[in-house]
């Protein structure tokens, strides 16, 4: 099952093993279940209780002064009789509230250990699943999974389940008191109405699925087009996203459309057998008064019966769509939860322990598909505080590399050590706390500058903060601003320039004080000005710490160590700028191509 589908089946069933999944999250207040279903029993049973008390009062109003008793002691059953009822009443409000109430924590806090359960494993998934899904639609398959979850609970324990019970009751009291008629009537008006309502709404069901479809592709598309506002901007198609976003509504509203009017069929069929079983029922009442054989206060009893019975399963309808939907949402929840990582940990993995932090590319070869290699056999090694470059033509497979030594995907082929220690079999959380990375393109969140830079480091003081931004030469950018460090940065940063939001990478990979690093063309989209200024803070912040630089531009790699040409995935020569120069073979070749392009 995909993330981001939410099509409910008309035909599926309700899969009841949904609540084997769900009990365990609720188990952790046993008590408090129990104090909400004593609740519900007394609720019922008050429920029950209060039609006999109404018959009662009825039944003692219509005492006549025949009776010998003065009209003193004619109004004392009533009046207690009347205080029964409003005290039954009363008990069975307020013990559906105490129930509501009690039972919320234990709801609130099962929603709350599911929701952080499914956050955390898909931020356990791998890199290739992130790249592929769909933020809206993945978001709406939470939420939809949470909402169902709290569905349930309400709704199905509470409501349903007490309503099934009521019915049962309510029939055998009629069967008792008055005979079968008045039985099979109620009987068979509730069968007729449930089945009616059950056979309806799935019927109804496929238009509630295209709704629901056309509205989870009008979020992903709003979603998509507003992160990605300034492309929008860049290519001034603001009407061309409006015009997608119309023709989702367009099908979403004709798919409303349509759910109305299949509502007013099943509201219109429910309202006639509700109608047909009161007049039915209250045809046989008046009958039996007139016969003597019931009183004014039997009738007004069955008449509370059934008003009871039929308000709660005039809800019936729209709680079935809701289960089976909350059923077939909470299973998609559940299907992220089942989507395994392609990257795991193998059982027991130790945590990298770093020394002096070589790192070593040993017979590496990598593809996303079987018929496209991106890094063939590529071996070499970078020695513990070197400084090594990357370089080569755009697909020659450079970045790949910075994935597989954060171990986003594994090797195909071959191994990546680090101090001996071969990546896949440490820790992937000690593997990245041990990488600092100066992105090409860093995402910032909608935080302030501040609070992006502590990121780094969630648990550096503000001392070790502003330090960072000493260090990344941040000051003067934020001395300039209204708010300095305390400024929001706004969505992924979109108020800062490319060259200040490097400068916030900077701060971030200071404070996070790692031995290794690794600058991802941190230069390449930066003017001459901005990439001095960043050039001058990246070589204080890599000395002493093992380095590995992809980079675009050779002009910001001439003081390497070392240079690793790269070409359609190979290593095609090594060495230092100087001695590639003079082989004037690719290097030189690529030197001589951008002297030119600056020329």
């Amino acid at each position: 099952m995909q993330p981001g589908n939410y099509a409910v089946d008309a035909d599926r069933k309700i899969n009841w093993k949904v609540f084997q999944i769900i009990w365990p999250y609720m188990l952790e207040y046993k008590t408090r279940i129990g104090i909400a279903l004593a609740c519900l029993v007394l609720s019922k049973a008050a429920s029950v209780t209060g039609p006999f008390l109404l018959k009662y009062i009825v039944d003692g109003l219509g005492m006549d002064s025949s009776s010998g008793l003065p009209a003193e002691s004619l109004l004392v059953v009533p009046v207690a009789l009347i205080i029964a009822y409003g005290f039954a009443r009363l008990s069975m409000i307020l013990l559906g509230e105490i129930r509501d109430t009690v039972f919320g924590r234990v709801t609130e806090r099962a929603l709350r250990r599911i929701g952080l359960q499914v956050f955390k494993h898909v931020h356990g998934l791998d890199l290739d699943f992130h790249l592929n899904r769909r933020t809206g639609g993945l978001s709406r398959d939470i939420d939809r999974g949470t909402n169902g979850i709290s569905f349930l609970m309400r709704f199905f324990v509470f409501n349903i389940a007490p309503t099934l019970i009521e019915i049962t009751l309510v029939i055998g009291l009629l069967f008792y008191n008055y005979g079968i008629a008045f039985a099979a009537i109620t009987m068979s008006s509730v069968v007729l109405y449930i089945l009616f309502s059950m056979v309806t709404t799935d019927w109804r069901t496929q238009f509630v699925r295209e709704a629901a479809k056309a509205d989870s592709q009008a979020s992903t598309i709003s979603i998509d087009s507003l992160l990605n506002y300034e492309t929008v901007k860049y290519f001034t198609n603001e009407d061309y996203e409006a015009n997608r976003y119309d023709v989702a509504l367009k099908t979403w509203e004709k798919a409303r459309r349509k759910n109305r009017l299949s509502l007013l069929s099943l509201n219109a069929g429910q309202a006639l057998i509700i109608t047909v079983a009161m007049t039915a029922m209250m045809w046989l009442a008046a009958q039996r008064v007139t016969e003597g054989t019931m009183t004014i206060g039997d009738f007004v009893l069955i008449n509370a019966f059934m008003m009871q019975l039929f308000i709660p399963l005039n809800f019936l309808g729209f709680v079935y769509r809701e289960i089976k939907g909350s059923m077939a949402n909470i299973e998609n929840m559940f299907a992220l939860m089942e989507l395994s990582s392609g990257v795991k940990n193998v059982s027991n993995a130790p945590d990298l322990e770093i020394t002096k932090g070589a790192i070593s590319f040993n017979k590496v070869s990598f593809h996303y598909r079987p018929d496209r290699p991106i890094v063939k056999d590529l071996s070499f090694e970078i020695r513990a505080g070197e400084k090594v470059a990357i370089v080569g033509a755009s697909g020659a497979g450079k970045s790949t590399l910075v994935k597989l030594l954060f171990r986003f995907y594994d090797p195909s082929q071959g191994s990546i050590l680090i101090d001996g220690q071969d990546i896949s079999q440490v820790s992937q959380h000690s593997l990245r706390q041990m990488i600092g990375i100066v992105p090409q393109d860093t995402v910032l969140f909608n935080q302030s500058i501040f609070e992006n830079i502590r990121y780094g480091n969630p648990e550096a003081s503000d001392a070790e903060v502003l330090q960072a931004i000493k260090l990344a030469h941040l000051q003067s950018f934020i001395a300039e601003l209204p708010d300095g460090a305390e400024t929001v940065v706004g969505e992924r940063g979109l108020k800062l320039s490319g060259g200040e939001k490097q400068r916030v990478a900077i701060a971030r990979t200071i404070l996070k004080r790692p031995p290794i690093l690794v600058f991802d063309e941190a230069t390449s989209s930066l003017d001459s000005k901005s990439e001095r200024s960043i050039l001058s803070a990246l070589q204080e912040i890599s000395q002493g710490h093992t380095s590995m630089v992809i980079a675009h531009r050779l002009s910001t790699i001439v003081d390497a160590d070392r240079i690793v040409v790269m070409d359609h995935g190979c290593i095609v020569e090594q060495g230092s700028h100087r001695e590639l120069l003079a082989k004037k073979a690719r290097y030189f070749e690529l030197w001589t191509a951008q002297l030119r392009d600056q020329t």
